[in-house]
């Protein structure tokens, strides 16, 4: 169904339906005048000829404009009104919903899915530090554009808080599935209510089913408002019990007892989660530092510093700095024992791989001296000062007793942090081996962290398959994409490939 032209002013051309929202119909357009395309809300006919209606629409976009400079919320560009109709002109997002994303999956891979809830989680916060309440916080309101970035659209319910409500008493708005208890029963929306349908937001895109799905929107809505809280374990196995607790505060049927916003919702699941896969976190790039490399070939250096090991914590935009001191102190461990079994040498021939290049971390008001495995492509000649050989402990076996893949990746990644990669080898070959095609968080980190490791002896076998296999299950992640430019790099793996060394037998 095509909207008849007359409807909109002459400089959107081509209009085209690509949704409807509470109180109107959503379509695209060319905006000739600024030569972009746009999505334009338009107030429905039923609802053009009633006053009071006109005027919440218009206070609607009001709001909403007033929050269109935060990067995760849809930009108003206008808000007019032409041959009688109120409209709302917006960016136009290429990305569909989250919706669209989750529908027909048995839920979408937890690091995605926290990265989708962290980015709505800032725009919901926003909102509400401005006194504006959502009241509709569903996936087919959470909109992704080209780079897969959330943007919270559509405040067609939306109102300011401490003015007077348009919502009539008993009268529920909003969307019976995502519904807060309070508003299933007819009573005034608070920013706790938008904090629980986000809670059930995420419920269903990690499980893959909402948490009181049922067969009528009446069902649905007064299970909300009286139902137990369902574990969402139970609703998908491969879901740790942690987040069971998460998820038994963030759908409280008390508003006061739920987490105080988005931000602190979402830094929950993400530690619960992190919690549960053990000692299996993330390797991260340590902060950024200056660095002075020492006599390093030509061919070893890197772009940018040395990237030391961390455990992921969860995801906090503040209170940084506890993470900076735990990696410069075991920096300094790491190359205390480097330096006290150091020889000196003038050799002037590359050493055989594994090889230590010397660097030079200066932060904030502190020198340290750190060691980094030189790459696989680090062949040619060193100066005088690059090091023998480093002395690596013997590689170590593989827990008896038929240790899980989770208990060999904990173990593989123990010896990581300790610097013994050679150690740390066999552990996760084993580890990987047992856990491919499970699709669990513990395959995701088994299979970065192997791939890591051989990366770091200087092999190149199936380096960037590994990460592939990772980020299908975990979702994009910074540290996958950091590794994968390195070893493109250093092993020259193009499209598909990611076994060669150069020399055809995929080993380094």
């Amino acid at each position: 169904m095509s909207l008849p032209t007359q409807t909109l002013p002459r400089r959107y051309r081509d209009p085209r339906p690509i949704g409807s929202g509470g109180m109107g119909r959503i379509y695209r357009a060319h905006d000739d005048e600024l030569g972009r395309d746009v999505a334009i809300k338009v107030l429905a006919d039923r609802y053009a000829v009633d006053d009071a209606l006109r005027a919440r629409f218009r206070r609607e976009a009001l709001a909403a404009a007033r929050l269109s400079g935060n990067p995760n919320i849809v930009t108003i560009f206008d808000v007019a009104e032409h041959d009688g109709r109120p409209m709302i002109v917006m960016e136009y997002l290429s990305g569909g919903s989250l919706e669209e994303r989750a529908r027909g999956h048995n839920g979408c891979p937890p690091a995605q899915v926290l990265e989708w809830l962290e980015q709505a989680a800032n725009a919901i916060d926003a909102a509400h530090a401005a006194g504006v309440i959502h009241r509709d916080i569903k996936p087919g309101n959470l909109l992704l554009d080209a780079n897969d970035h959330v943007h919270v659209a559509d405040f067609g319910i939306a109102s300011a808080a401490g003015l007077d409500s348009f919502t009539k008493t008993g009268t529920i708005l909003g969307t019976a599935g995502y519904l807060a208890p309070e508003q299933a029963r007819g009573e005034r929306a608070t920013a706790a209510s938008d904090l629980y349908s986000l809670a059930v937001v995420a419920y269903e895109l990690l499980s893959g089913r909402r948490p009181y799905e049922g067969e009528s929107p009446t069902a649905e809505a007064a299970a909300h408002a009286a139902a137990p809280i369902p574990s969402i374990h139970a609703a998908n196995p491969e879901l740790p019990r942690a987040l069971d607790r998460v998820f038994r505060r963030a759908l409280a049927k008390d508003p006061a007892a739920r987490y105080r916003s988005a931000a602190e919702f979402v830094a929950e699941l993400r530690h619960a989660l992190h919690e549960a896969a053990g000692d299996t976190g993330w390797i991260v790039p340590a902060p950024r530092t200056a660095v002075t490399q020492v006599a390093a070939p030509a061919a070893a250096r890197r772009e940018g510093p040395p990237r030391r090991l961390a455990a992921l914590p969860p995801r906090r935009r503040r209170n940084w700095w506890p993470l900076l001191l735990l990696a410069l102190l075991v920096a300094g461990g790491v190359a205390a024992a480097v330096l006290a079994t150091r020889p000196h040498s003038t050799a002037t021939t590359a050493p055989p791989r594994p090889r230590t290049v010397v660097r030079t971390v200066t932060a904030p008001g502190t020198t340290q001296t750190v060691t980094a495995a030189a790459p696989p492509a680090a062949t040619t000649a060193a100066t005088a000062t690059t090091t023998q050989p480093a002395t690596t402990q013997p590689a170590t076996t593989a827990p008896t007793g038929g240790a899980s893949g989770a208990d060999l990746n904990n173990a593989g990644y123990a010896r990581m942090q300790a610097g013994d990669f050679a150690g740390a080898l066999p552990l996760l070959e084993q580890a990987v081996q047992k856990l491919t095609g499970a699709n669990t968080l513990d395959e995701a980190y088994a299979d970065f962290n192997l791939a890591y490791t051989r990366f770091q002896l200087g092999q190149c076998t199936d380096v960037l398959a590994l990460l592939d296999r990772s980020q299908s299950i975990q979702g994009p992640r910074p540290e996958i994409d950091h590794l994968r430019h390195d070893a493109r790099k250093s092993c020259g793996g193009g499209p598909g490939n990611g076994n060669g060394d150069g020399n055809g037998n995929g080993n380094g």
